[in-house]
């Protein structure tokens, strides 16, 4: 099945045209899970101090919002009426965790997927397929469609919002910054659509990179994946 999967991977996940206009493209591999392993200690210590590092050498937390990436996705929020300095990008937020040596550690599954975003200052967005019904599609809500947040109530969402949905209309994300708990990544998950968000200004090879750099860190975890990356 899995194989089967990644022969069909590009009809996975579609961009409809209102959302490109936006300048919206995603780069996306499929990873899945064939026997779960058991790790003694946290798997990916060595991969967060190697991170910390590297961003400590590379921003500091007054010059991180000149970066030319970090100023695209601000950019992108002003553009869809997301104060960013209120509601920062999320790869910028993990970015300035680390500076502050605090890189959340959520689980090592999810922790690839933020591990990879602080690197490349691309967001990345991590979805169940056990929950998820594709073909996925981003497109433009039309107002009135559900969507439950992580970390928050039910809500309806108004027009125009650039939205992830499966084909059943479960929302599954606001772009590019806020996922659903129906296709959240859980202990028991192990069907995975990894999904880097791009916006204007921001190549699509970086786009590409930040979706490859996931699938490696599952690898160390255990992980299969596609060994391809769609670009749409």
């Amino acid at each position: 099945m899995p194989l089967e999967i990644c022969s069909e991977l590009r009809s996975i996940l579609t961009v409809d045209e209102e959302a490109k206009k936006l300048g919206i493209f995603v780069a996306y591999t499929y990873t899945w899970l064939e026997e779960r392993k058991v790790f003694e200690a946290y798997p990916l210590e060595e991969d967060v101090e190697s991170l910390v590092n590297y961003l400590r050498g590379r921003y500091t937390l007054d010059k991180l919002k000149e970066d030319p990436i970090a100023r695209a996705y601000r950019d992108f929020f002003w553009r869809i009426g997301i104060d960013p300095t209120k509601t920062r990008p999320s790869s910028e937020a993990l970015v300035r965790r680390a500076l502050r040596d605090s890189f959340p550690r959520i689980s090592p599954v999810v922790d690839a997927g933020n591990i990879a975003s602080a690197y490349t200052m691309v967001p990345i967005g991590m979805y169940d397929m056990d929950s998820a019904k594709p073909p996925l599609r981003i497109t433009i809500s039309r107002g009135g469609e559900v969507f439950k947040p992580i970390g928050g109530g039910e809500v309806k969402l108004e027009k125009d919002i650039p939205i992830l949905v499966d084909s059943r209309g479960t929302v599954m994300h606001i772009y590019p910054h806020r996922d659903s708990i129906e296709t959240m990544i859980r202990e028991s998950t192990s069907r995975i659509l990894i999904v880097a968000a791009g916006v204007p200004k921001v190549s699509r090879d970086l786009v590409k990179k930040a979706a490859e750099l996931t699938a490696q860190l599952l690898e160390k975890l255990g992980w299969k994946w596609c060994k391809s990356v769609e670009v749409t």
